[in-house]
């Protein structure tokens, strides 16, 4: 099979760019292809909460559900920013966008470069969390566990690089699947709790003393790294925000209510699973999670826990979808500005960005190799991106709310990104942002100090190089453009043509002839460069020379004696010569012959010193380098 029917097969047939609009998606495909990182992580977010608290005695654990409330106001403050970004950014670009249009360039790299920090992580953690699912219920299979979320990393790379559709009809079936039956084990929880029937649940016995004596400042400080802890629930809320465009029309009303949903989904998840294990006294101890003890608790196992424990598995799994969903887009964004390669920002033959999800592909699993898949040890790590760029992007709506504040009534207004209309709620949206720009900026703090010895200080190193990173790429575009600039070109600034052309020869066959034969279509002056190493080469070279009058007659035959091995240093040496002494400040031109065996790997066979001799010849500005390629056919040689 050729390439192209191997891709075709994998990827699927191309679509014409005509078909973008027929691969966006709707909100129910939408939701299970941008939320599954959001609503995976309920899975978590309450044990999050209670392995802190447990520092503190079982007794604790009763504080588990006042914090959730506290979270799930945050969650409702940064739902609802991200809603107002939608609104009003509905080419999509999220915090980048918001941050470049109302805070700078500086502001808004850092926040692209936390996004790309936690989108990789997202990654890594999730798929690294869902294969210690499998572990744990297969321990024959821990040893493999790298190899596994390798495995899965492909896949779901495979999956998305199938196109965007593709991609939310797959992982549509699991998403909901979780949901659903996450959603009837709190019913039944809730159900039986409050006594309306079967028999009332009995709270979990187990009782844990506190670690040891805790003054008031560390008791407050324990409090704060639970809440902490538990905003790992924020997580994957801002990837609408940057994936609008991937929505049906209209785009940004869509994307809204679908943030919306995803907000209520996974607040009643969150909300649900705390109040149930805070009043269950389900203590967070050993393998077992929380929401695995809850539901065992509830169900009395049977076909329901297992429903939960295998969809659980598999929504850890694909919440790295959401990663793989909105890394690609923010590289496409910043691609454009010129902050990262310009090949980002191109769709491939399926309309997604196809070099993004490689890329991503790639960082995840270096990091899952590294971290040898245990995603306990990169959960330090996490979340830290994702809470400065709600910082961010919240602290860019108080602006843009200032912006829209002096807009009078029927008027518009033209910012870098957006236009804005009078609004006659802007004060209280305003205040509505800079507490939740506030609020996230004091648990981005709490995060990174109470993690930092743990491994925190690696993003915090990582985003500012990131940084730098992205200002270097821009810097050498800029470079680029000026240039290339012709605002103040002049037609005797550019360079003139030198009328010579020097063929590189080791011997005179079907593949040199060729050569020759246009090389003296570009100029008058063709030279046929030869090492000669001994008098029988050099003999035997000019008498097939001579062989050939149709094509050599005109052309002059330079052999150069050299009595060592390395044949490309007199070669160059020579083409340097004429450049510099023969046709100074000129374009000189080399015309290199060059085999195209049948197939790639008898490639290796061929053109090496040809290889060798461009990448030496590209160093030089005034040398023009032309391949003229012969196709080897059959096994006698002949041209087809």
């Amino acid at each position: 099979m050729t390439y192209r029917q191997i891709h075709r097969v994998l990827i699927g047939s191309p679509f014409p760019t005509s078909a973008d609009i027929h691969e966006r998606l709707d909100k129910v495909r939408a939701l299970a292809v941008f939320a599954s990182d959001p609503i995976s992580s309920n899975a978590y977010a309450t044990e999050a909460i209670m392995g802190i608290l447990i520092l503190l005695g079982s007794g604790a654990l009763q504080m588990t559900m006042p914090i959730a409330m506290g979270i799930a106001a945050l969650v409702i403050f940064v739902i609802f920013s991200y809603v107002q970004t939608i609104l009003h950014y509905p080419a999509g670009g999220g915090a980048y966008t918001v941050a470049k249009d109302n805070l700078g360039t500086t502001p808004s790299l850092f926040a692209a470069a936390a996004l790309l920090v936690d989108y990789t992580l997202t990654v890594s953690v999730s798929v690294s969390a869902g294969i210690r699912a499998i572990t744990s219920a297969f321990p024959a299979l821990d040893d493999h566990r790298v190899a596994m979320a390798l495995t899965a990393i492909v896949l779901i790379t495979w999956i998305n690089l199938r196109g965007v559709r593709e991609s939310g009809t797959v992982f549509a079936i699991p998403t909901y699947a979780f949901v659903g039956g996450v959603l009837v084990v709190i019913f039944l929880g809730l159900a039986r709790y409050f006594g309306v029937f079967g028999a009332p649940l009995t709270p979990h016995p187990l009782h844990i003393e506190a670690m040891s004596t805790v003054s008031q400042f560390g008791y407050i400080w324990l409090l704060m790294r639970a809440f902490a802890a538990g905003c790992t629930a924020l997580t994957g809320i801002e990837a609408i925000s940057n994936g609008t465009q991937a929505f049906k029309p209209p785009e940004s009303k869509n994307a809204a209510v679908t943030m919306a949903w995803m907000g209520v989904m996974a607040m009643s998840l969150f909300m649900g699973i705390s109040f149930l294990a805070t009043h269950l006294s389900i203590v967070p101890v050993g393998e077992d999670s929380v929401l695995s003890q809850m539901t065992r608790m509830i169900t009395g196992g049977g076909v329901l826990y297992y429903w939960v424990q295998f969809f659980t598995m598999m929504i850890l799994i694909l919440a790295a979808n959401t990663g793989f969903q909105d890394f690609p887009r923010l590289s496409s964004f910043l691609a454009n500005d010129g902050f990262m390669p310009r090949w980002l920002h191109n769709r491939g033959s399926r309309l997604v960005f196809t070099s993004g999800i490689v890329m991503l592909a790639t960082l995840s699993s270096i990091i899952v190799y590294i971290f040898d898949a245990d995603e306990i040890a990169m959960l330090p790590l996490y979340a830290l991106g994702v809470m400065l760029c709600f910082t961010l992007s919240q602290a860019g709506m108080v602006n843009l709310m200032g912006k829209v504040a002096k807009v009078k009534p029927g008027e518009e207004y033209h910012t870098q990104e957006t236009i804005i209309h009078y609004e006659s709620g802007w004060w209280w949206k305003r205040a509505v942002n800079a507490a939740g720009s506030v609020t996230t900026g004091l648990v981005f703090i709490v995060l990174l100090v109470t993690k930092f010895t743990e491994g925190a200080w690696l993003v915090a190193v990582t985003i500012p190089l990131i940084f730098l990173m992205l200002r270097s790429i821009h810097r050498h575009y800029q470079g680029v453009a000026v240039a290339l600039s012709t605002q103040e070109l002049r037609h005797v600034d550019l360079t003139d043509i030198g009328d010579v052309v020097i063929v590189p020869v080791a011997d005179i066959h079907q593949g040199t002839l060729r050569a020759l034969k246009y090389a003296r279509r570009l100029a008058t002056d063709v030279r046929a460069v030869s090492i000669v190493t001994n008098e029988e080469q050099r003999e035997r070279i000019q008498n097939r020379w001579a062989r050939f009058p149709g094509v050599t007659n005109g052309i002059d035959l330079v052999l150069l004696d050299y009595e060592f091995r390395d044949i490309l240093n007199p070669l160059v040496g020579y083409i340097e010569e004429v450049s510099a002494t023969e046709y100074p400040g000129q374009l000189i031109t080399v015309v290199i012959p060059e085999f195209v065996p049948e197939s790639s790997i008898a490639n290796l066979l061929h053109n090496q010193t040809a290889n060798m001799l461009r990448l030496r010849l590209r160093l030089h500005e005034n040398i023009v380098v032309i391949d003229v390629p012969y196709h080897i056919r059959g096994n006698n040689g002949a041209e087809a």
